[in-house]
């Protein structure tokens, strides 16, 4: 007999109860909406709006709590629960929290979501059809964004991230506007599905905004120079690292790009307070010996 497809809202017709529970049908199909998925029984010949799911007993059942977030539709949804290695769970409003799996998650466990953070997730069913939440793809939100004035550049933004990829971050601000940033305007990589606040850099031409989480030029330089000398400081004075160092490496040590490096150790150098030599640099003592 064919069933209804877990994922799914639609409106039948109570055609009988039992103990409490009620068969509902469209006229070919039947479905059970057991007692505890209803706050009220109906009686028979009700129509009822319900959503259709699979339980943790794998019986296809139906709710009349409808989720905020169907396989039709998109919404944010709160992350309850991250499993090593398994992924996240989402509360979607149901009794039974939804997984987004780990293959739809960022390869670094890190960037993962953690509680409190919210996903833009539909959702989807696995080959058994069991419910699993997905986050929101660059097509499926396109045409949702609102387009941003010019003048917003070097204004102050609120938003969340809703996709993470190896160039960078994209994020939709409060105002509804769709914004990215590069991996090179973050010392960090935000965690998917985090709430964030950036400065815009630019605004292109289709209304997106860049940003960046990095502060403004004077204040990054007093913050980089503390980093790094706090870090040679650590590493008991010296370090295999100058100006003249990988790009890349540096990164991976500081957050920051080479060009920041450099006028970091450049003011550090006129303080005093290092020397660079033979591809290393050295912290300078009071008395001028390392």
């Amino acid at each position: 007999m064919d069933t209804f497809q877990p994922g799914t809202i639609e409106t039948l017709t109570v055609s009988q109860e039992i103990g409490g529970d009620c068969i509902l049908s469209d006229g070919e199909r039947i479905v059970v909406l057991p007692k505890q998925e209803t706050s009220s029984v109906p009686s028979p010949g009700d129509e009822v709006r319900v959503f259709i799911y699979k339980n943790k007993k794998g019986e296809t059942v139906a709710t009349t709590v409808i989720p905020s977030i169907t396989t039709d539709t998109y919404n944010w949804a709160a992350v309850v629960d991250t499993v090593k290695g398994l992924g996240v769970f989402i509360d979607a409003g149901l009794k039974e929290d939804i997984l987004v799996s780990s293959d739809d998650l960022p390869l670094l466990e890190k960037v993962w979501p953690r509680k409190g953070d919210e996903l833009f997730v539909t959702l989807s069913t696995d080959k058994k059809g069991r419910l699993l939440a997905k986050p929101a793809t660059e097509t499926a939100v396109e045409s949702s964004f609102s387009t941003a004035p010019a003048g917003m550049k070097h204004q102050t933004v609120e938003g969340r991230v809703y996709r993470s990829t190896k160039v960078g971050s994209f994020v939709i601000t409060t105002e509804g506007y769709r914004g990215f940033i590069h991996y090179s305007e973050r010392k960090e990589e935000p965690r998917l599905g985090e709430w964030l606040d950036g400065r815009v850099i630019g605004v292109k031409e289709d209304g997106s905004l860049n940003i960046t989480l990095r502060p403004l030029k004077q204040d990054a330089l007093d913050e980089d120079t503390e980093a790094v000398f706090a870090y040679l400081m650590r590493m008991g004075g010296e370090i295999p690292l100058t100006d003249k160092s990988d790009p890349e490496e540096i990164r991976q040590i500081f957050g920051i790009s080479k060009a920041s490096f450099k006028r970091a150790l450049g003011r550090l150098m006129k303080e005093g307070k290092i020397r660079q030599e033979a591809g290393r640099t050295i912290a300078v003592t009071e008395s001028g010996d390392e």
